[in-house]
């Protein structure tokens, strides 16, 4: 049986130390990109308004928005385009 306080072969022991910096280098990576993920996902976003005046019997189903501008794509088929700052309509798109 060997003997558990005898020093390890040089061969090992580069080894153990290629070890424990691959051990340190992906915790360091890990940490890097959890600390990239919490600061993108509090980023703050454009600020939008807080009401919109959507046309008589008008119902939204979904949202998007681009630099500029957002659009409200509605149940009956179009797609109302508005301006960020002013919050009025630019341009309604007609889907088929």
């Amino acid at each position: 049986m060997p003997d558990p306080s005898a020093p390890l072969p040089p061969g090992l022991r580069a080894l153990q130390r290629l070890v424990m910096a691959l051990m340190v280098v992906m915790i360091l990576g890990f940490l890097v990109l959890i600390g990239a993920l919490v600061m993108r996902l509090n980023a703050t976003s454009p600020p939008l308004p807080d009401q919109l005046d959507l046309p008589e019997g008008v119902t939204a189903t979904a949202f998007t928005q681009g630099d500029g501008w957002f659009a409200v794509v509605t149940q009956d088929g179009r797609i109302l385009i508005y301006d960020r700052l002013t919050s009025r309509l630019k341009q309604t798109i007609e889907l088929q």
